[in-house]
């Protein structure tokens, strides 16, 4: 007995004094709730801030229908087996309104913060008429593991200043070596934003390892979806770009900057738009009537896109061109080991700016276009190559369609070339 009572001595003193209680496994919030309550279906909270601090690995938060005048800002990281998740109760919608916020940031913020989870949630409504504030939908910032944003709606994220900016989903990278990474922005639906010099969906930085799938972007007044690099947005050269990604099975449609105050009547915004970033996979996405249709470029000298592969895609209809290469100028970088395969091009250039299906534009260099599809329209521009910079360059095995009319023609190197000659195998610039 006494032997027994001994051990049991021992081990009480080898246990805590207190243990520390195991976070909810759900939480949820209406805007019926009270910030009193215990967090349950029965009983909700009435904050989105109420949650996200009690939010704990493995937390699921159910947002049930109606408004919520507020922003959501991630207060804690889930796991990767226990990711922390915001989300819709069933069928229902719930709605973060930006109305009544102050305009600059995001609606919903996570900043340095991995593995949560934002799903199924109605987000919009917030402006502003100045130039300094930058509103967002979905702000991420920092770095950080394991974001999943899916199935939810962007809109009505708005700047009207002529020199301001807007944007419906970020991704800034802001530190470095450690990445923005492990990330996938999945059947959301971006509409009606008003973006100044900014875009719908953008990934800026040292961001990487990310897919971008089966999202709807339409209506926007500039680019849908942009992966950037060099623009000084981590602290470290060497990480400043967005790389190692693929954007797949996308719907791009109605994007144009001719209305946009910032851009002055151009038809400049790209679809979808690789500016600087590396190694990024675009494929089997439908992108038409926009200004361009998919743009690979660098806007900063000396920098080149590299490494991106463009296949398997409907790019159609869009005012400008359907694809283009290279930089917008002689003052700007380029686009090298680039590949445009397998792509259906038709019907592109309908404002008649001489950009063709496929556009060569500043500083294109040892990029490879095979077995594509080009149709034009009436004008019967299949390509242009706008000048000597463009260089090394392969056309091999594509189709040009209605190539027997008397209106067919290349503009090659700034010269128009009519009935050029449609010849199998390599041709170099």
């Amino acid at each position: 007995m006494k032997q027994i009572l001994s051990i049991a001595i021992i081990l009480c003193c080898f246990l805590p004094l207190h243990t520390e209680a195991a976070g909810p496994s759900t939480l949820f919030v209406s805007p019926d709730g009270d910030d009193s309550h215990a967090g349950t279906k029965e009983q909700p909270f009435k904050t989105l801030k109420k949650a996200s601090e009690l939010a704990v690995p493995g937390t699921t938060i159910y947002l049930r229908e109606g408004t919520y005048p507020e922003r959501l800002d991630i207060k804690h990281s889930g796991t990767k087996q226990e990711p922390i998740r915001f989300t819709h109760y069933e069928d229902e919608v719930p709605v973060i309104s930006g109305e009544t916020a102050p305009a600059d940031g995001g609606l919903i913020t996570i900043r340095g913060k991995s593995y949560i989870t934002i799903q199924g949630l109605d987000v919009g409504g917030l402006s502003t008429d100045q130039e300094e504030p930058t509103p967002s939908g979905i702000l991420v910032e920092g770095n950080g593991t394991g974001i999943r944003i899916l199935d939810n709606r962007i809109h009505d994220i708005t700047t009207t200043h002529p020199n301001g900016n807007a944007h419906g989903i970020a991704f800034y990278g802001t530190e470095a070596p450690e990445p923005l990474q492990d990330i996938e922005i999945s059947g959301n639906t971006l509409e009606d934003l008003t973006l100044g010099f900014s875009e719908a969906m953008t990934l800026n930085g040292n961001v990487k390892d990310f897919l971008i799938n089966g999202n709807t972007i339409r209506n926007v007044d500039n680019i849908g979806i942009d992966v950037i690099g060099f623009e000084g947005i981590a602290p470290i050269e060497q990480y400043d770009q967005a790389r190692e990604g693929i954007i797949r099975d996308n719907h791009v449609y109605n994007v144009s900057s001719h209305s946009n105050p910032a851009y002055h009547e151009e038809y400049s915004a790209g679809g979808i738009y690789v500016d600087g970033g590396k190694d990024v996979v675009i494929e089997h996405n439908i992108s038409h009537h926009n200004d361009l249709g998919i743009e690979i470029a660098s806007e900063h000298p000396g920098k080149q896109t590299t490494r991106v592969q463009i296949a398997w895609n409907q790019v159609y209809g869009n005012r400008y061109t359907g694809i283009s290469i290279g930089g917008y100028d002689l003052k700007r970088g380029g686009t090298t080991h680039t590949r445009i395969s397998h792509n259906l091009l038709y019907g592109n250039d309908t404002m008649g700016m001489d950009g063709g299906q496929l556009l060569m534009q500043y500083h294109a260099t040892q990029n490879l276009v095979e077995n594509n599809i080009m149709i034009p329209t009436d004008s019967g521009l299949f390509l242009a190559s706008l000048h000597p910079s463009n260089r090394d360059n392969q056309l091999i095995g594509n189709v040009y369609g209605n190539h027997s009319s008397e209106s067919d023609h290349w503009i090659w190197n700034g010269q128009d070339i009519t009935h050029p000659p449609f010849i199998p195998g390599v041709i170099h610039n």
